[in-house]
């Protein structure tokens, strides 16, 4: 069994060609394997707003899917009458790239006679360390993916027991933002990490918000709201570059404590 799978969620767009075998009861074998995937990354139509926006994110993806579409199915020597399905992100995501994405794969999938399957944005990561690692159920899955995140007990398909999420910001977003105090640029993870392999993680004693409760939930705003008084700190709003270096090992420390007592 093949599927061509379309994601333009947000600001990557992706395809790519995934198989499975059956079993005899007609089930699918699963991890399958991946045996082809483009993928066009658009930070830098973004790094001049410092963040995502939606518009730009659209069309990029109008401009260049059909082309991404056409290298996966080359990648994976196969043509349309070799696929058994076409799927596509259906959301969560920015609607306006969600849109392009599925209409895609609904116009190849009508065209060429397949089913078209939507699937659920959360759901695809969730899953996709069976795909790309053959982790058997059940597992714990710590999911970071935009403004999302959440602590689940994947049990099967379909069947996910929601154990925390955030309460204000993911991390993702935690990240952008502190890197924007920062005035390091966008996307901001990259950005600390880079800078936090000369910092002194211990330098400053940042919150770590939610750690020690007895639920799974998560907080991050306080914590960038202590990078921000930092800065406001800092003569001029500014400071050195170890100094600033020093602040994101501080960062990535307290965020990985957090991750870690949550899960």
């Amino acid at each position: 069994m093949r599927v061509l799978g379309i994601e333009t969620s947000c600001d990557e767009t992706a395809a790519a060609v995934v198989e499975a075998e059956r079993a005899t009861d007609g089930t699918l074998v699963v991890p399958g394997r991946v045996i082809s995937h483009q993928l066009l990354s658009q930070v830098d139509a973004h790094a001049l707003y410092q963040g995502v926006v939606p518009e730009i994110a659209a069309r990029n993806h109008l401009a260049h899917l059909d082309r991404l579409i056409a290298g996966a199915m080359d990648e994976a020597g196969c043509d349309w009458a070799s696929l058994d399905a076409i799927a596509a992100t259906g959301g969560p995501g920015l609607i306006g790239g969600v849109i392009v994405g599925v209409t895609m794969a609904k116009t190849i999938a009508m065209t060429h006679g397949k089913p078209f399957v939507a699937v659920n944005h959360l759901e695809g990561h969730a899953l996709t360390a069976r795909l790309t690692g053959g982790v058997p159920f059940p597992f714990l899955l710590l999911l970071v993916s935009g403004g999302h995140c959440q602590l689940l007990a994947v049990t099967g398909v379909g069947a996910y027991q929601l154990l925390g999420t955030t309460r204000d910001d993911a991390v993702g977003e935690a990240f952008d933002k502190s890197a924007k105090l920062m005035g390091l640029g966008y996307p901001g993870g990259p950005a600390i990490e880079r800078l936090a392999q000369d910092g002194d993680p211990a330098a400053y004693d940042l919150p770590r918000p939610m750690r020690h409760r007895p639920n799974c939930d998560f907080s991050f705003a306080g914590l960038k709201t202590a990078v921000r008084h930092i800065i406001e700190g800092w003569p001029d709003g500014a400071q050195d570059r170890q100094a600033m270096a020093d602040l994101a090992a501080s960062f990535q420390a307290a965020v990985a404590d957090v991750l870690i007592d949550r899960g």
